[in-house]
């Protein structure tokens, strides 16, 4: 099976106990890519998962339970950007006209080897390179 990327968004939503049934589908998301061992991130998605799960959404999440969060998804394939990677990403934003830190999504994806990443950023369907940005609350 082919390792898909989860952006920072998706996952906050399974964490989220204010998400409704944004919740379920992105848990029902994880649950499946834990299961199929196919999960992958960045250490920038689990550094901006910490900062949001604990200051940013309606119900924030004490620290240590935000840190068994990132323990637990560090268990996933997690890319460390490069600083080839930072600048295949300041490349990408010119390429593609998005973000940089939406490019850096985009690369770390690519450095992971998946064929999707969840975002709900992203323009869904969107591809870059051979790899397609799915939207897992796009039509529910």
């Amino acid at each position: 099976m082919s390792v898909e990327f989860c952006d920072t968004n998706v996952i906050v939503y399974a964490y989220d106990v204010t998400a409704g049934t944004r919740r379920e589908f992105a848990r029902q998301l994880l649950d499946r890519l834990w299961t199929d061992g196919v999960g992958a991130a960045s250490v920038q998605v689990l550094q901006e998962l910490f900062v949001t799960l604990t200051r940013k959404i309606a119900r924030p999440v004490d620290v240590a339970t935000a840190r068994g969060i990132v323990v637990d998804l560090a268990t996933w394939r997690i890319i460390c950007p490069t600083e080839a990677d930072v600048l295949a990403a300041i490349d990408a934003t010119a390429r593609w006209r998005i973000s940089f830190w939406d490019a850096m999504i985009i690369t770390a994806a690519q450095a992971a080897g998946a064929a999707v990443v969840w975002s709900e950023d992203l323009n869904a369907d969107q591809a870059f390179d051979g790899l397609t940005v799915r939207n897992p609350f796009r039509d529910r």
